[in-house]
């Protein structure tokens, strides 16, 4: 079934509110590969100029998936989540955020574009992160829905 585009673009998501927790950013570091101390170790984070373990990249989007249940908004949409493929993620930062920092996450879709004669839609969500109306960070999430009806 067709992603109705004009329910999408109104799609209202709950802020989200969280706070960035020292341990999770030391563990996302690790799980994520980073090398540098400054992401794990606090004396190596201060040594460095920074007042706390910095949120390392790509972080966002994992706080995005700890909603009670992240993916809520596709099924609202009617979206098969059988059929979804992740498309892209991008991060464009605008100030530093660590450890201790409570967060607001403001999400919306953006974007919804048919492909191969609606076969695929991809659907583009923005997040804008906040720390006291300062904008932080803004990640994009594209997601591709195979459409079985679509014509190939």
């Amino acid at each position: 079934m067709a992603i109705d585009a004009d329910a999408a673009l109104a799609y209202r998501f709950e802020p989200q509110v969280v706070t960035v927790e020292r341990g999770r950013l030391a563990f996302f570091a690790k799980a994520t590969g980073q090398r540098d101390p400054v992401y794990s170790d606090l004396d190596a984070a201060q040594a460095a100029g920074h007042p706390d373990l910095p949120v390392p990249p790509s972080f966002y989007f994992s706080l995005e998936l700890e909603r009670p249940d992240p993916f809520d908004y596709l099924t609202a949409l009617g979206v098969d989540l059988r059929r979804i493929l992740h498309g892209e993620q991008s991060f464009t930062y605008h100030a530093m955020a660590y450890a201790g920092d409570r967060l607001t996450l403001r999400s919306r879709v953006v974007d919804l574009t048919v492909k191969k004669k609606g076969a695929l839609e991809v659907l583009t969500k923005s997040t804008s992160v906040l720390r006291d109306d300062q904008m932080v960070a803004e990640a994009v999430t594209v997601i591709v829905v195979r459409n079985p009806e679509g014509d190939r």
